[in-house]
C-alpha cells in the first residue's frame, strides 16, 4: 500500500522513539524505512513503535517494534509509554492493552502524566533467555571483559524481559566505563545466540540504582525501559535492594527517574514519563517524511 501515514517523534527519558500510526493498513514499516529514518539526524531513533489494528480480542492495538538497524525488537518499555501518551491524547482514554511478539502489555496513564506499563514476568531459565550454555543459576554467570585476574566487567545477572538482558554490577558511576567499546563485544558474544542488551548498574542506596545501557540493535541509548526492569529485578533477586526501586538513567541524570516494582504476582511494573516532540507524515516503505507545520507563536 502506498501513501504516507501519521507519525510522531517522542521520547521516554531521552530514549528516542518514533510512533508510527499503521492502523487501517495491512503492510508494515520496512527495515529499509527504519534505516533511512535513523540516518537522518531529525528522525534518528532508538525504536520505532508501529501501531497496528488489534489482532487479539480484548486488545487495543498490535505494536510492531523496530530497532534503528531495521531489526525487530520484542519489547520497549519507554516506547510503550510513548504509545500510551499518543493514544491517550487522541482518545482521552487512560488505560490500554497492547499485544507484541513478547506478549500482552497493560498500561495506564496517571493524573500526574506519568505512565505505568506492566512489562510481564521476568524469565530466568537459561534456555528461554536464551543462552548458548546451560546455567542453573542465572543470577550470576561466568562471563567477563578484561584480564582474567583483573576483569573490567564480570559475572552478570541474565534474564529475559521479553528480550535478553545482561546486568553487570559496578562499584562506580556507569558513565566512567567505556561502554561504547565493550557494548558491541558483549551484545554479540557467543553466549547470547539472539544477542543481548548490556547494562551497567550501580547500587546508590537501598532503594535506588544508576544504570547505563548498550541496547541490542540500537547501541548506546539515553534510556532503556526493559533494561531498567531487568536491573531492578536483578537487584532484588541478588539481595542488593528490595522489590521497588527508582532508577537514575546515568546518560540523562537531569530527567525524572524510572520507578520499577517487582510485584508479588511476579509482574514487573515500570512507571515514568513520556514526551511529545513533533509530528509529521512518513512513507513506511521508504522512510521519506515531512514535518507538520509548527504553530505560529505571536508575542504581543
Amino acid at each position: 500500500m502506498a501513501g504516507q501515514v501519521e507519525f510522531a517523534r517522542m521520547n521516554g527519558l531521552g530514549n528516542k522513539i518514533l510512533v508510527v500510526d499503521m492502523r487501517g493498513r495491512t503492510d508494515k514499516v520496512t527495515p529499509e524505512a527504519a534505516v533511512a529514518l535513523n540516518a537522518d539526524p531529525a528522525t534518528q531513533f532508538d525504536q520505532i513503535m508501529a501501531i497496528h489494528d488489534p489482532k487479539a480480542q480484548g486488545t487495543d492495538a498490535w505494536i510492531d517494534i523496530l530497532n534503528s538497524d531495521g531489526s525487530k525488537a520484542q519489547a520497549c518499555g519507554n516506547g510503550t509509554r510513548c504509545v500510551v501518551q499518543a493514544l491517550s491524547s487522541e482518545t482521552g482514554r487512560k488505560t490500554f492493552t497492547f499485544q507484541t511478539v513478547a506478549g500482552i502489555l497493560n498500561a495506564q496513564e496517571h493524573e500526574d502524566g506519568t505512565i505505568s506499563v506492566d512489562m510481564g514476568k521476568p524469565v530466568f531459565a537459561w534456555d528461554k533467555i536464551p543462552l548458548s550454555e546451560e546455567f542453573f543459576d542465572t543470577s550470576r554467570i561466568e562471563l567477563q571483559i578484561g584480564p582474567i585476574d583483573a576483569p573490567i566487567l564480570h559475572s552478570p545477572a541474565v534474564m529475559s524481559m521479553g528480550n535478553p538482558h545482561a546486568i553487570f554490577w559496578v562499584d562506580k558511576d556507569p558513565m566512567t566505563f567505556d561502554l561504547e567499546r565493550f557494548g558491541p563485544l558483549l551484545e554479540n558474544h557467543p553466549m547470547f545466540p539472539e544477542k543481548a542488551n548490556i547494562t551497567l548498574a550501580q547500587v546508590t542506596s537501598d532503594t535506588s540504582l544508576r544504570t547505563r545501557t548498550w541496547e541490542r540493535g540500537a547501541g548506546l541509548t539515553l534510556a532503556c525501559g526493559s533494561a531498567a526492569c531487568a536491573a531492578g529485578v536483578s537487584a532484588a533477586r541478588t539481595g542488593r535492594t528490595g522489590r521497588r526501586v527508582t532508577i537514575d538513567v546515568a546518560s540523562a541524570p537531569s530527567r525524572q527517574p524510572l520507578t520499577i516494582e517487582w510485584r508479588d504476582n511476579d509482574h514487573v511494573v515500570m512507571t515514568g514519563p513520556a514526551e511529545w516532540e513533533w509530528s509529521g507524515k512518513v512513507d513506511p516503505v521508504t522512510g521519506t517524511f515531512i514535518r507538520d507545520a509548527e504553530p505560529e507563536v505571536r508575542v504581543n
